[in-house]
């Protein structure tokens, strides 16, 4: 049964060198150490705490790019998961091939890699790494592995090595020791450090011990623990790193509930796209389309319920899109975090009812420069935001960019934004989709009123009906399919076209 992944089992904290000496003090456990960049720093734990000769069968540097080429094969990039992979494939195998006839029956192997850019002299480099573990659980076990990307934020090239010795040494640890509780692994991942100094954006489980672990369910573990400002994953469930996955391509990000995709997202996806590549330099480069969910959105009463959490991850993998998770609530934290991964444009869209809420001064109090500073960080890359329009069922107005009714005192600083290019309305909308509004949609679901079908997407459709998400219940024989006229309308407020943050 899915419970709140807020309410995790209290785990004691064991210290670096106690991991590593209860590994070398474990007999199942012996294979190699592979590191590339950033010196030996994980296995230099397993060396000076003792014991090291019961575990390391071998432990070696690949330094100069050229001698790790003509090991492992040659690469896109030093530093890179291909390059990772090669390590810890070419490693494990060699331990098999050596080691499995004299020991495989008492014996389980590993092989240990990590390829890191630490701090240069100049300090002028992106400092992140790869890291993981290709691993048997138990002797003649088929192969498991662990993969994550981090990124070092101190500002030391001694400290930053340091903190990557500690992360691998806990990697190691929770391999072996927290296989069958992939969630505790994630937490342990930091013993001993602070989210000030490393970041985890990005892991994944494979193989024979994890053949039941979602790996959107630890995407959402990572920022959920503070190991991530965000997270991501494709349509297909697949774990994705940003760095490579946003590397030099235009941005366009939709932020929302998607309780569920409605056909109103979709299309505002599909506008903001048409303007978006018409925007100088985008003219024939790959646009990279991405649904975010923000943590806020994901919480009730502080906790995630993983049903409903898994409920839109589906609908939105039936749609083909990937989705980011993002602690991000404020836009220019978002501004921020993407414009660290590529040069080119950065576009968000959402609806009029969320861009009236972006100059909402409350949102800033926080900082010294109120929504000025804000804005600075947000626009200041050229950011574009695309506004889709809002009915007000009221009084049957259309609510678009000019007509938006922001505060008096911001028309000013409004008008400058929109004189500049960098805030748009939307055109060539599929003006049906103006009468869908996501909370309608939702009651409809669940008061079993069959026309919400005709509100998503056909494949979404199909899914809620097959996993009876949001609610759904199907239809007994003779019941009435529909319900009466007005039940779960709400006011436009609700519109799915107010992305709200």
């Amino acid at each position: 049964m899915l419970n709140s992944i807020n309410q995790p089992r209290i785990r004691e904290s064991i210290d670096t060198r106690q991991k590593a000496l209860a590994v070398n003090l474990d007999p199942r456990y012996y294979g190699t150490f592979a590191e590339i960049g950033a010196g030996q720093e994980v296995v230099r734990w397993f060396f000076r705490v003792g014991g090291g000769a019961g575990t390391i069968a071998k432990s070696m540097s690949a330094y100069d790019m050229a001698v790790s080429d003509a090991i492992y094969g040659k690469a896109s990039r030093y530093v890179c998961r291909e390059r990772l992979e090669a390590m810890l494939d070419y490693e494990h195998k060699l331990n098999l091939d050596r080691l499995r006839d004299v020991r495989g029956d008492t014996t389980a192997f590993f092989a240990f890699a990590d390829t890191v850019s630490a701090r240069n002299f100049r300090g002028t480099n992106e400092c992140h790494g790869w890291m993981g573990i290709k691993f048997q659980t138990h002797p003649r076990d088929q192969d498991s592995q662990i993969i994550l990307h981090v990124r070092m934020l101190d500002v030391e090239a001694a400290l930053q090595q340091e903190a990557l010795g500690i992360v691998g040494v806990n990697l190691v640890h929770g391999a072996f020791a927290l296989h069958h509780e992939p969630e505790e692994l994630i937490a342990s991942l930091l013993d001993g450090l602070s989210t000030s100094r490393i970041e985890i954006d990005m892991i994944e489980f494979s193989g024979i011990a994890f053949r039941n672990v979602d790996s959107r369910l630890m995407s959402l573990k990572l920022v959920e623990l503070g190991l991530s400002g965000a997270a991501m994953f494709a349509s297909d469930g697949t774990v994705l790193q940003p760095s490579e996955f946003f590397y030099k391509k235009p941005i366009l990000v939709e932020r929302g509930s998607f309780r569920p995709v409605c056909k109103v997202n979709m299309d505002m996806l599909r506008c903001a796209n048409d303007a978006f590549s018409e925007v100088p330099g985008n003219a024939g480069k790959q646009i990279v389309q991405v649904m975010e969910l923000t943590m806020s959105n994901l919480r009730t009463d502080g906790k995630i319920d993983l049903r409903d959490f898994l409920a839109r991850a589906d609908v939105l993998s039936a749609c083909g899109m990937p989705v980011l998770i993002s602690d991000y609530f404020e836009y220019y934290r978002l501004a921020d975090y993407l414009s660290r991964y590529t040069n080119q444009n950065i576009a968000i869209t959402m609806g009029a009812g969320s861009l009236v809420q972006l100059f909402d001064e409350k949102y800033y109090a926080e900082l010294e420069g109120g929504i000025l500073e804000a804005f600075g960080r947000l626009f200041k890359n050229g950011l574009r935001i695309y506004c889709y329009p809002l009915l007000d069922r009221e009084s049957g107005e259309l609510v678009t960019v000019d007509n938006l009714a922001i505060d008096p005192k911001l028309q000013q600083l409004y008008g400058y934004l929109q004189d500049r290019g960098v805030i748009n309305g939307l055109c060539g909308i599929d003006e049906s989709c103006l009468e869908i509004f996501s909370r309608d949609v939702l009651q409809r679901i669940k008061e079993g009123d069959r026309r919400w079908e005709t509100m998503v997407p056909d494949a979404v459709a199909e899914i809620i009906k097959t996993k009876r998400y949001f609610g759904y219940r199907p239809q007994e024989d003779g019941a009435n399919p529909m319900v009466p006229q007005g039940i779960g309308l709400g006011s436009s407020a609700s519109s799915s076209a107010m992305l709200t943050s």
